[in-house]
């Protein structure tokens, strides 16, 4: 009897442990590992940061999502990070590197000038300017319903790195049901990368 109490005496605390780990990692905080180039500079290849399961997404945020349902290409589940621009009816259009939401211009700071102007030329074919999403998404030819607005319950997102991203400009909004988080650069991280990535929101407008 003595050794069943000292195996449960350790056994249920280390229990305890992983049902708190496991609750804090589904409903609060996760790490999450960023996979490609698509967010550079602000956030590199396999750098690790915090995912707040539960954490407010506002225009200027940096999220995580699943993109399987929402770029054709994904044909299983796979994480994706990107930068909000628009919520759900927001009116967005881009013109020369210049970005509005509900025609006000967007504050740009956080990337170079030269990836502003890669925002209506991404990747190695030119799509021109657009001025209003249902331009847009014919001329990208979308799989979802194109429209002026960002529709109830979805989100408009870009990568950082505007030349190589692949995101709404191809392939439309994201579903606030496959949102998993908002990113946070962890307080640890010393770099100027966190009011980029953390506090982008609360300037969002110039």
């Amino acid at each position: 009897m003595k050794t069943i109490k000292n195996i449960l005496s350790w056994i249920i605390p280390v229990v305890i442990g992983l049902v708190i780990a496991g609750l804090v990692t589904h409903f609060v905080v996760s790490f999450v590992r960023v996979d490609g180039t698509s967010m550079a500079p602000n956030l590199s290849n396999n750098e690790r940061v915090v995912q707040l399961v539960n954490g407010k997404v506002r225009r200027g945020s940096v999220i995580v999502f699943n993109a399987e349902g929402e770029d054709p290409s994904v044909k299983s589940e796979k994480k994706y990070v990107k930068r909000v621009i628009a919520v759900p009816g927001d009116t967005v259009s881009a013109n020369n590197g210049q970005i509005k939401v509900n025609g006000k211009v967007v504050n740009q700071n956080y990337i170079s000038e030269s990836e502003q102007y890669a925002t209506n030329y991404p990747g190695p074919t030119d799509i021109g300017n657009w001025t209003n999403l249902k331009q847009l998404g014919t001329r990208m030819e979308w799989q979802k319903t194109p429209s002026v607005k960002v529709p109830k319950g979805k989100y408009f997102v870009l990568g950082d790195h505007r030349s190589v991203s692949n995101d709404s400009r191809y392939w439309g909004f994201v579903d606030k049901n496959k949102v998993t988080g908002v990113v946070k650069v962890p307080f640890w991280d010393n770099s100027n990368k966190k009011a980029k990535i953390n506090d982008q929101w609360k300037h969002y407008f110039e």
